[in-house]
């Protein structure tokens, strides 16, 4: 820790000396948890830090630039489909990804270092329970999910394995999720498998430049994005300990997913089939105008659009057959090779782009009160994830169904989207679907047979409520023997050979 004569002569070169305004006011023990904050801001990045969100916001405040006449669509030589592509070859890229995570060559990592503001509940969104007969949270689902994938790799191929767990945090979310993965043995996970490490902290920044103080000793900070990842696996030595493992292959994902395929193997079959050094899950757009990033080319070189940046004609493009042009909706979920996160962690990652949020920021005004703002005052920069696909040297897409894979969970309910109940209803119904595929029957409250539908929207509730534990199927595969000309009644549990009727 530096000493409070060099902090102050820090932040003077960098014109943020309004940091120590409230110095004189601080107990021993307030001074010195900031003292430690403050040494671990490094001068020049500081200036270049707080210069780039000034800057950032005054342009974020015009008109968003416009991609349309430099976009092209992904070629299809380079995307993969488990709708359109044959079934033997679907196979042979399950059986290639199935390969690999036996000999050890696959792992997982997980992006958690956000906050459940949105979602409304003070812990992280991993921990969240979305009202499943179960009761598990989205933690505890993932992490049977590999458990799963584990066991299957090693029964195809007769050898034991593990799928390491790599989940980054931040500030905010680290000691929670320790605290939450001890409590409950991680899950029937070994331990040594599951790490945790902390993304990087950076000042929130006013309008003019100046860092802000969310209280007389303690700087408004927030994670640098998920972008702030590559820095991360080089600050934790993240890189080293997979080089020590023997992993190889990546799935990155984000954690509010509830229908995510922890290390699926067609995924990672293909990519690595295709030779691959980094690749993404797209779904397609369900229509022109969703809000989501679509993958595509830029002046040749393979990025995320965000729908913001495309005129509504461009994005309203169809081919012959009617299907859209820009149809590569991005679902930040990833395929690296650790060769080529270990190119972007040492050469790349300061390039990344800089995104701006524009946030209301709790501060402390000039006589110390803390003011929530009513209107946004701050900015908070950050990195996304996707935005090395321009350093791959062998990009690929694979394109998956919504309704299988796709369902994340952002906020409260009440609002349209993307909410506690669609996770909940996403995920009854992709497992409605797998029981009656199985030959299984569900009775009504009276006994009667409830007519099977196969198709279930995502945003309606199934015919019937049947949970599948990921520790029995780990995308409905196995389930026959265990439901054909069974009778449920729903709602239902399937857990082992155990099946309960709630």
């Amino acid at each position: 820790m530096r000493c409070i004569e060099e902090v102050r002569a820090g932040l003077e070169s960098a014109g943020q000396t309004h940091a120590l305004r409230f110095w004189a006011e601080l107990s021993a023990e307030q001074k010195r948890e900031f003292l430690g904050e403050l040494s671990l801001l490094d001068p020049e990045e500081l200036i270049q830090h707080c210069r780039a969100a000034a800057e950032a916001a005054g342009r974020a405040a015009g008109e968003e630039e416009r991609l349309d006449s430099r976009m092209e669509p992904v070629d299809p030589e380079f995307i993969g489909s488990v709708c359109k592509s044959e079934p033997e070859t679907l196979r042979q890229w399950e059986a290639e990804g199935f390969l690999q995570i036996a000999v050890n060559k696959v792992a997982v990592l997980l992006l958690a270092g956000g906050q459940g503001t949105r979602l409304g509940v003070p812990y992280p969104k991993g921990m969240y329970n979305v009202g499943l007969p179960s009761g598990k949270t989205l933690y505890q689902i993932q992490a049977e999910r590999i458990q799963k994938v584990q066991e299957l790799a090693s029964e195809k191929n007769g050898s034991k394995c593990t799928v390491p767990w790599y989940i980054m945090t931040s500030e905010f979310t680290l000691q929670p999720t320790e605290k939450f993965f001890k409590e409950n043995s991680y899950f029937g996970l070994d331990p040594s498998n599951v790490v945790m490490f902390e993304q990087r902290m950076i000042p929130a920044v006013s309008f003019d430049g100046k860092i802000i103080l969310e209280k007389k000793n303690k700087i408004a900070m927030a994670p640098d994005g998920n972008g702030g990842l590559y820095r991360a696996l080089v600050d934790n030595k993240i890189l080293e300990d997979m080089e020590r493992r023997g992993v190889q292959y990546l799935h990155v994902y984000c954690v509010d997913n509830i229908l995510v395929k922890m290390a699926d193997p067609v995924f990672i079959g293909f990519c690595v089939m295709k030779g691959a050094d980094c690749g993404a899950k797209v779904v397609e757009k369900a229509y022109p105008a969703e809000p989501v990033g679509v993958v595509c080319r830029v002046d040749g070189v393979y990025q995320v659009v965000e729908y913001s940046e495309v005129l509504p004609e461009t994005a309203e493009q169809r081919h012959p057959g009617g299907e859209l042009v820009y149809s590569a909706g991005n679902i930040c979920n990833h395929f690296f090779t650790r060769g080529f996160l270990q190119e972007v962690a040492q050469k790349f990652q300061v390039q990344l782009k800089q995104h701006v949020a524009i946030k209301k920021v709790p501060f402390v005004d000039e006589e110390g009160n803390i003011v929530k703002p009513t209107k946004p005052n701050g900015i908070k920069m950050e990195k996304f994830v996707f935005d090395v696909f321009q350093f791959s040297k062998k990009f690929v897409a694979f394109e998956v169904r919504r309704e299988d894979e796709f369902s994340p969970l952002k906020n409260a309910d009440g609002a349209p989207v993307d909410t506690p109940t669609t996770a909940r209803r996403s995920l009854l119904s992709q497992h409605y679907r797998w029981a009656v595929q199985a030959g299984a029957n569900f009775l009504d409250d009276q006994g009667n047979p409830i007519v099977p539908k196969l198709r279930t929207a995502q945003d309606a509730d199934p015919p019937a409520v049947c949970e599948i534990s990921p520790l029995v199927s780990y995308f409905g595969e196995g389930l026959e023997k265990l439901l054909k000309q069974r009778n449920l009644k729903s709602p239902a549990i399937v857990n082992g050979s155990f099946v309960k009727n709630s």
